[in-house]
């Protein structure tokens, strides 16, 4: 098995408005980073993969609701990358670029080995865990759960994992 996640994030402005340029201008330096890391299997790109997914919405929501998704060996190397790797740094200035969420934003899932989620399976995943609460179907860093469906502790800060 196979950690899937999916994260979305409401921009303040346009991709293309300078505003966004903080995060915008990063984007390709990070993606080649996660591409590089251990345990990173699959990313989300658009057609010309130059920019991410920057270019891709998900079904129901508005167009400034940026949608990011990939596969992980295991969520230890998710959270390093997340957590402890320049993805942090950058994301220091989130503030600056996207709108806080009141719901949750992130999801994570198992899938089988080589599967590749489409987007309708991750927007199920976020649609359960808003509605739910963490399940072994779908959880977050907080409360995550085993491939076999049985939670699982971890010593994630729980600074890191709001």
């Amino acid at each position: 098995m196979q950690l899937a996640q999916l994260n979305i994030a409401e921009a303040k402005y346009g991709t293309e408005d300078a505003r966004m340029d903080g995060f915008t201008g990063r984007v390709d330096i990070i993606n080649a980073m996660a591409d590089r890391s251990p345990g990173f299997i699959w990313r989300l790109t658009d057609d010309d993969e130059t920019d991410g997914a920057l270019s891709l919405r998900m079904e129901g929501q508005n167009d400034y609701t940026l949608v990011n998704m990939s596969v992980w060996a295991d969520i230890e190397s998710l959270f390093h990358f997340i957590y402890k790797t320049a993805h942090a740094k950058v994301m220091q200035g989130k503030n600056d670029w996207f709108n806080p969420m009141s719901r949750n934003h992130m999801v994570l899932w198992w899938v089988e080995d080589g599967h590749i989620p489409s987007m309708d399976e991750a927007k199920t995943k976020l649609d359960a865990i808003r509605a739910h609460g963490p399940s072994p179907e779908a959880f977050d860093f907080q409360t995550p759960f085993s491939d076999s469906g049985a939670p699982v502790k971890t010593n994630f800060p729980k600074k890191d994992c709001a």
